[in-house]
């Protein structure tokens, strides 16, 4: 809770207002709930962002509510994750996850090309190959979690899985680097469409990625 005092300049009495400042807010979707039907369902998409995904946001206001970090960047809290209680590693890691995920979603997939495209078949020896180790690396994950591709701390491109909201630019992770594509693999993401079939919720995404939006972010990582 903040306690913002203001002077009025015309008699100068007192005003004392007070505020909950949420310094985390959900952020709007870029495009509508059913947008990216058949691949992800309406009703899905409602759930998935504003129960789950607000209830992320709602949590870390809590937990970090009355602390200095309350209006830091949320990818400047995961880069110190370990320096923050569990309730802050959970939800803050949700809610940077989530405010990505639906950025690279779109409903008018385009195929890839362009310096990303070449960053891909040079690292992984072509886009099938890509897809298939980013698949994998979304199936084999052991219950809730995610796949990521990354930029690492040498500037490549690199495949990687995080458990519940971890991702990988907490100090904590196993794999670091800057996401710039992440597949949500916890089962709220698709079970009411695809129930336990993660393969084949796996193999949708690919109609419904904004690729426009994942080589903005590689390019200013790489530039």
């Amino acid at each position: 809770m903040l306690i913002i005092v203001i002077f009025t300049p015309l008699d100068q009495s007192l005003t004392i207002e007070k505020h909950l400042i949420m310094a985390f807010e959900l952020p709007k979707l870029p495009y509508s709930f059913n947008a990216l039907e058949p691949h992800i369902d309406a009703r899905t998409m409602e759930i998935h962002h504003g129960k789950h995904h607000q209830a992320y946001v709602t949590n870390l206001n809590k937990a970090l509510e009355g602390s200095d970090s309350q209006n830091q960047d949320i990818s400047e809290i995961c880069k110190n994750i370990s320096k923050f209680p569990a309730a802050v590693r959970n939800n803050g890691g949700g809610h940077y996850n989530h405010s990505l995920f639906w950025t690279i979603l779109g409903p008018d997939s385009k195929a890839l090309s362009g310096t990303l495209n070449d960053a891909i078949n040079a690292t992984f020896g072509s886009f099938d190959n890509f897809k298939t180790q980013f698949g994998n690396a979304g199936a084999t994950r052991f219950g809730s979690g995610w796949a990521w591709l990354i930029v690492n701390g040498s500037g490549k491109l690199e495949i990687c899985s995080t458990p519940n909201q971890d991702n990988p630019l907490m100090d904590i992770a196993e794999t670091k680097g800057a996401p710039i594509l992440g597949l949500d693999v916890w089962e709220h993401a698709y079970y009411l469409n695809y129930q336990n079939r993660r393969p084949d919720y796996i193999s949708a995404f690919w109609n419904i990625i904004n690729w426009d939006e994942v080589a903005k972010r590689y390019a200013q990582l790489t530039k």
